[in-house]
């Protein structure tokens, strides 16, 4: 690790932070104030760890990118509007200050992009590659923040954009749905919805079991991106199992339903179709015969 003090380190990294009007103090004492008066907030906390969701010797920039976006997919996946940031790092012994500013540089470059301030966090040694933690603050829009338990049976599913294959490179440059999110909750009632990170065929039991129904998915109408290569495996396969896709997945009425595939109101991210929500408690997919068959969990799980 360079030897560069750890006080040292974080003044340089407070001197590049630009001024911001929510932010009363951050990086600097021991807690940052928001301004933020009587407001509801969201607040959500990932990690991301070399090894597990990044390979040694992967752009240092795109990893410290993936470490935010992940958050902001989050709160995505809420309707919410990202405020503020802390940032946690374990840095590996024999780490440059170029290889630490890298990695702070595509933190910095995503947050811009989202107004998000970086008030504060924390740096440490590690001893089992590179590790970074952020936990992200933000404000549900006007209609409130949007649960993975309001699904009805009748309720249409959709998601946003194309499935399957983000282990390409998207999984590393993938743009968060925050503004799609904000846009599809003014323009129709969003009665649950959540992101795909470790894949439809596990993710979709979350919003099955905190909902209280059961689904129906269409494997007819699962959009395919074009990062799916041929490889043994159907590209339903890829789109049910890869995950890291980082769409949002949601449940609307049938009407909004139809409204949202007329008007496709994301152009150029695409709107589709995939499935209904029904009574019960079982996952199938209807396939292309019409017949219906048990969805059995797949996607990525963290094994302890």
């Amino acid at each position: 690790m360079t030897d560069q003090p750890e006080f040292d380190a974080i003044e340089a990294i407070r001197r590049r932070q630009p001024p911001d009007g929510r932010v009363a103090f951050g990086i600097g004492d021991d807690t940052a104030l928001l301004w933020g008066g009587p407001a509801d907030w969201l607040v959500t906390v990932d990690m991301i760890l070399e090894h597990v969701h990044f390979r040694p010797g992967t752009p240092l920039d795109l990893v410290g990118r993936k470490s935010l976006a992940v958050n902001l997919s989050d709160l995505a996946a809420m309707a919410g509007r990202p405020v503020a940031a802390l940032v946690a790092m374990g840095i590996p012994s024999g780490y440059s200050a170029r290889q630490i500013d890298d990695v702070y540089r595509g933190i910095e470059d995503l947050a811009r992009e989202f107004h998000v301030a970086i008030v504060g966090g924390d740096t440490n040694r590690s001893h089992s590659g590179l590790v970074i933690s952020i936990t992200l603050l933000g404000h549900p829009t006007g209609k409130g923040a949007v649960t993975r338990s309001g699904a009805q049976p009748g309720d249409i599913l959709m998601v946003t954009g194309k499935l399957g294959g983000s282990l390409a490179g998207r999984h590393l440059s993938f743009q968060p749905r925050v503004e799609e999110a904000c846009r599809l909750h003014e323009l129709v009632g969003l009665h649950a919805m959540m992101d795909l990170s470790d894949g439809l065929a596990g993710d979709i039991f979350h919003l099955s079991k905190e909902s209280r129904c059961g689904i129906i998915i269409d494997v007819n109408l699962l959009p395919i991106h074009d990062d799916v290569v041929p490889d043994g495996r159907s590209t339903i396969n890829h789109a049910l199992h890869d995950g890291e896709d980082f769409e949002l997945l949601f449940a609307v009425s049938p009407a909004d339903a139809d409204r949202l595939m007329s008007t496709q109101p994301l152009k150029p991210i695409p709107v589709s179709r995939i499935g209904e929500v029904v009574a019960g408690s079982e996952a199938s997919m209807r396939q292309i015969d019409g017949s219906l068959s048990r969805l059995q969990p797949g996607g990525y799980v963290h094994r302890f």
